[in-house]
């Protein structure tokens, strides 16, 4: 009998979550960036091998939400435990051992679903402070999400723990979320490599138009921020700045869609959207309660 079910990999901000997702998938779905809090929804990759298929989640870094957006986002990550068949609580190793998972969450209740310890980011640390790892944490496992180092031992242990089922879905699928999501991600992990202040926490990207069935394929974005001097900085000087972040998300999204692209970016204010439940709506966030399981 086949193995299917649902993988939610959880952990605190820049733990490597995305990293690790793309590697276990084996292509790039999920944006990667140093700066924290990066992912902002639940990414969906699916991992299929002759026996066994994972969905698995990739979500927003276990925080104490400070506005809106950040409570879409932990009530998002708390879905996904939720709904999760087998846990992945990743933590960075270069911070020693983490905290359980339940005071991580904040969480009143233990989660149902079984729970697999990682050290990610294990090729950073001397030999000396691996063996202490293991030692505080026998039964935790080591990884490298960036180099792949022991990932395929991880994917073994989670099959184990996966229940008998026949696959939701067709076997070739890689994702769940539409092209338009992830163009709409592309164009936003652009602005974090290009921009290094605090004006890409205010940015979401939203995608209004989006014509296939021609060539080059036209695809029209905006890219929403907070503030009219946040969109000075992102326009830049007679334009270079929007034009070098067109340049190089198009230059992602023809290797994702396979085919030339017509981007047409637009920046547009829409004052404090991150505090403001009604423009999290109209951007596609997930609102829920604060519910501390």
């Amino acid at each position: 009998m086949p193995k299917a079910g649902m993988v939610t990999v959880a952990g605190k901000p820049n733990a490597g979550k995305s990293t690790l997702l793309n590697r276990i998938i084996g292509q790039k779905l999920a944006i990667t960036s140093q700066k924290p809090q990066s992912t902002r929804d639940r990414i969906v990759g699916i991992h299929t091998t002759a026996d066994t298929q994972m969905i698995i989640f990739d979500t927003p870094g276990l925080l104490e939400p400070k506005y809106e957006l950040q409570k879409a986002m932990r009530s998002t990550a708390i879905r996904a435990l939720e709904d999760a068949d087998v846990i992945v609580y990743l933590a960075d190793a270069s911070d020693g051992a983490p905290p359980p998972l339940r005071e991580a969450a904040g969480l009143k209740h233990d989660l149902k679903a079984p729970i697999i310890e990682v050290l990610n980011k294990s090729d950073t640390l001397p030999d000396s402070r691996l063996a202490e790892l293991r030692e505080a944490r026998p039964d935790a496992i080591l990884v490298s999400a960036r180099t792949g180092d022991s990932v395929d031992d991880l994917v073994r242990l989670i099959s184990e723990h996966l229940p008998e089922s026949p696959f939701l879905y067709p076997d070739d699928d890689v994702s769940t979320q539409s092209v338009r999501f992830f163009v709409s991600e592309m164009i936003r992990e652009t602005v974090l490599e290009q921009l290094h202040d605090e004006v890409p926490y205010s940015v979401a990207v939203g995608i209004e138009e989006f014509r296939e069935g021609r060539s080059p394929l036209y695809i029209r974005a905006v890219i929403y921020i907070e503030r009219e001097s946040q969109k000075r900085i992102i326009i830049g000087s007679k334009g270079t700045r929007i034009r070098e972040i067109g340049q190089e998300a198009r230059k992602k999204i023809e290797g994702f869609v396979g085919q030339n692209v017509y981007l047409d970016m637009w920046v547009k204010v829409l004052p404090n959207w991150r505090r403001s439940t009604p423009a999290l709506q109209r951007l596609g966030y997930h609102l829920g309660k604060d519910e501390r399981l």
